[in-house]
C-alpha cells in the first residue's frame, strides 16, 4: 500500500467530493426561493464533509482530534442524506437520484466509520 501524502489521496474524500459536486450541479435546478434555504443547506453540508475530513487529515498526529473530526464529517453526510429526503419529498429530484446520492453518503459514512474505529492505522507513530 502507497502511503498516502495528502488528504485528497483519500477514497472517501474523493467519493465525498465527487457527491457535493454532483449535490452543486442538481440543485441549480431547485426553484429559487429554496436559495437561501433548501440549496443552502444541502450545499453546505455535503461540501462540510470534505471540509472536516481535511480538517481531520491535517488533525491526525492528535488521535482524538483525528477522531472528532471523522466524526464531525460523518455528521455532515448523515445531515446531507435529511437534505436529501426533503429534495425528494418536494419532488426537486426523483427517486432514483434520491437513493443513488442516499447510498453514496452511506458509503462514505460506512467508510468515516471504518477510519475512526482504525485510527491508529490513519495516525502517526507517537516517539
Amino acid at each position: 500500500m502507497e502511503k498516502i501524502r495528502s488528504h485528497k489521496e483519500l477514497k472517501v474524500y474523493q467519493e465525498a467530493y465527487q457527491a457535493a459536486l454532483r449535490i452543486h450541479h442538481l440543485t441549480q435546478s431547485f426553484p429559487t426561493e429554496e436559495k437561501h434555504a433548501l440549496t443552502n443547506q444541502i450545499r453546505r453540508s455535503s461540501r462540510s464533509v470534505c471540509a472536516n475530513l481535511a480538517e481531520a487529515w491535517r488533525k491526525r498526529r492528535y488521535p482524538k482530534n483525528f477522531i472528532s473530526k471523522l466524526s464531525d464529517s460523518e455528521a455532515e453526510a448523515a445531515e446531507t442524506q435529511v437534505w436529501l429526503d426533503f429534495s425528494y419529498s418536494f419532488k426537486y429530484i426523483n427517486e432514483a437520484i434520491h437513493d443513488e446520492l442516499y447510498d453514496q453518503f452511506e458509503h462514505i459514512i460506512a467508510m468515516l466509520i471504518k477510519m475512526s474505529q482504525n485510527s491508529e492505522k490513519w495516525t502517526p507513530k507517537q516517539q
